[in-house]
């Protein structure tokens, strides 16, 4: 029992669009705006530096893809270039955390747009948003268990409706723009400039938008003819992205004032009450729609994960397993979803987006450092495709800012937890991976667990050969 090819050109470049364009473009541009002392200008060129720095870091990943071909991203390329104690620690972060947190975020996010026709005078009751975020989970996380195909088919619907909400925005404002209402922008550079620490956090927010440039790397057991799909669909999908979130946002300052934006709950809703006015309602209907689809994506990949790293034995077997009749990741759906949960407990959706990116862009540094390694100790190794090896320097320079710069301006006891929970790793690392401790009950409950959801371990490495 293997996971079949199913994702070609069209639905790689599809992915990885619908990954990234989820919540962020309609959370972050607040946030940046006012993180850059509410300087427009300041605030494009972020964005437009963040979509940059999201290209290069692909271009690293795709190399990393088709070398070293895996699912499980990050966790597999550090494994092989670092070693395993560093892979395992990371894991624990990445899966424990880092991509639970970001399914979280997304679905509070959906839950803030889909509630709001509801409550059209005031702002929903934030357990009306909790309960609304956990029932989107739920439905997603039975989607992606019960059929691969429906759920990539839903991924590419959805990707193609987002990008017509994204190109109705980038209309209107161009179209406002050309009628001559430029006074919000004639004074783009005006305000102060902002700290090197504001800097960092408002890099936070635009990277965290430009999330999800590293998706299939994730699923690469799944994509056709790897060697060549995995750099075309990264070099396709980021750069459309980039162009349509500087348009965007143009369209945002064209529109808003500062203050405005700053002040919006939801900035796209904002903006369309004053744009097109009794059809605004399509507004947060597209940005629900957008939403459900990146979380659909994150639960895909985050399923992934757990799988590629149940089969190297650094999380319970019983994650590594297949239904036997769907052959989808049944348990790690069902573990990724149960985290994710979890962590809409917590509703402050700016600290979450710090945190996770804190510990998120630790990960890619040390991903672009293991790329760096395999160059130097594996010079033969077969690389169908090789980046400009200085854009690996870049990126790894560029996490390390983006983790150290807030901790060295604005140290926070919270930058300590996400240490110790990094360093938590070492609990379950040393004890089931290092000395391959195991416990007849766990044993059991795995058995039962089988039985209760008709699962089965996937072939081994040389079973799949064979077949």
């Amino acid at each position: 029992m293997q996971l079949k090819k199913t994702i070609g050109y069209f639905c790689g470049v599809n992915f990885i669009i619908n990954v990234i364009v989820g919540s962020g473009i309609f959370i972050s541009p607040s946030g940046v705006l006012e993180l850059s002392c509410l300087n427009a200008g300041v605030a494009l060129i972020i964005w437009a530096t963040c979509g940059a720095l999201s290209l290069v870091g692909g271009l690293c990943y795709a190399e990393l893809g088709t070398s070293v071909v895996c699912s499980g991203g990050e966790y597999c390329y550090v494994k092989r270039g670092l070693g395993s104690v560093v892979a395992c620690l990371l894991l624990w972060v990445h899966a424990i955390f880092i991509l639970p947190a970001g399914s979280s975020i997304v679905a509070l996010t959906f839950s803030e747009y889909a509630s709001q026709p509801f409550y059209s005078d005031c702002t929903a009751p934030d357990l009306v948003k909790k309960i609304v975020a956990v029932a989107v989970i739920l439905c997603v996380a039975v989607l992606n268990s019960l059929s691969i195909r429906y759920s990539l088919r839903l991924q590419n619907v959805f990707t193609i409706l987002k990008l017509l909400a994204l190109g109705v925005i980038s209309i209107v404002g161009l179209v406002f723009i050309a009628q001559g209402n430029i006074k919000n922008l004639k004074m783009t550079f005006s305000g102060e400039i902002p700290t090197v620490s504001d800097i960092g956090k408002a890099f936070y927010q635009g990277l965290w938008a430009y999330g999800g440039w590293n998706t299939l790397n994730y699923v690469e057991d799944e994509v056709k003819n790897t060697s060549k799909n995995v750099p075309r669909c990264i070099i396709t999908a980021v750069p459309l992205v980039i162009v349509f979130y500087l348009l965007v946002n143009i369209s945002y300052m064209a529109v808003l004032n500062p203050k405005e934006m700053i002040s919006s709950a939801a900035v796209a809703v904002t903006w369309a009450n004053k744009t097109i006015g009794p059809f605004s309602w399509i507004i947060p209907l597209s940005v629900a729609i957008s939403t459900f689809g990146s979380i659909n994506g994150s639960m895909f990949l985050q399923a992934r994960l757990n799988y590629a790293a149940s089969k190297e034995g650094h999380l319970p077997a019983i994650l590594s397993m297949l239904h036997v009749n769907y052959l989808t990741p049944a348990p790690a759906i069902i573990f990724s979803s149960i985290l994710s949960i979890i962590f809409i407990i917590p509703s402050n959706l700016t600290l979450l987006m710090i945190y996770s990116g804190f510990a998120s862009w630790l990960m890619v540094g040390l991903t672009c450092i293991s790329l760096i390694v395999l160059r130097f100790r594996e010079p033969n190794l077969h690389r169908p495709y090789k980046v400009f090896l200085p854009f690996a320097f870049v990126m790894t320079a560029a996490s390390f800012f983006l983790v150290l710069s807030p901790i060295i301006q604005e140290p926070e006891v919270e930058y300590i937890y996400g240490v110790l929970l990094m360093l938590s790793g070492f609990m379950f690392y040393i004890p089931f991976v290092h000395f391959k401790l195991k416990f007849r009950i766990f044993d059991r409950i795995t058995c039962f667990i089988q039985l209760l959801m008709e699962v089965s371990p996937p072939a081994s490495t040389s079973e799949s050969k064979t077949h």
